[in-house]
């Protein structure tokens, strides 16, 4: 096996379990890049809504390809922290593989905090997106978002919050040699 040429951190979760928020805090906390490229991003630059993109998604596995290979593009590119659904899988070379776990309750609590709205509507939208997302990714990559083993760290966030969480990466990562 070839040894990377950058150091990657691949920090993977549902919705509304800190991804970003963690990812952006670690990132800062090495001095290191920081990469979210999501299909809330791929929306805005298609001048789309997330549910207009994740409905094409639904239908045509291009889409998913398209954002997850600019995402592994943007990683390998330098040493960087990159957050997103799929990272730990797709990055299998990554330096350190965290996955961010919360309890449904939880996770819609956060979304409704950062986006607003209505909360059974959240929690409605997030639970079929979960399904969704599942479904797609195990069609398209075969990879069962499930199937958390090849996670370095699985670390539950209702338990700490996102700075100690981060710290807690940054410490495994740096000890990791």
């Amino acid at each position: 096996m070839n040894t990377p040429t950058v150091s990657i951190i691949a920090i993977s979760g549902k919705s509304g379990c800190g991804n970003t928020t963690v990812s952006r805090l670690v990132a800062a906390r090495l001095g290191v890049e920081f990469i979210n490229y999501t299909f809330r991003k791929l929306a805005e630059e298609e001048g789309k809504t997330l549910a207009e993109i994740l409905a094409l998604a639904e239908k045509d596995d291009s889409w998913d390809r398209l954002l997850d290979a600019r995402q592994v593009e943007l990683a390998h590119q330098k040493d960087c922290v990159i957050g997103s659904r799929l990272a730990m899988w797709l990055l299998p070379d990554a330096a350190l593989r965290v996955y961010l776990k919360a309890s449904p309750e939880t996770r819609v609590s956060r979304i409704h905090a950062r986006e607003g709205g209505d909360r059974g509507e959240i929690a409605r939208f997030t639970a079929l997106r979960d399904v969704q997302d599942h479904m797609r990714y195990l069609d398209t990559y075969g990879i069962d978002t499930d199937d958390l083993s090849g996670a370095h760290l699985v670390i539950d966030t209702e338990r700490w919050d996102a700075e100690q969480i981060a710290r807690l990466i940054s410490e495994a990562y740096l000890g990791r040699k």
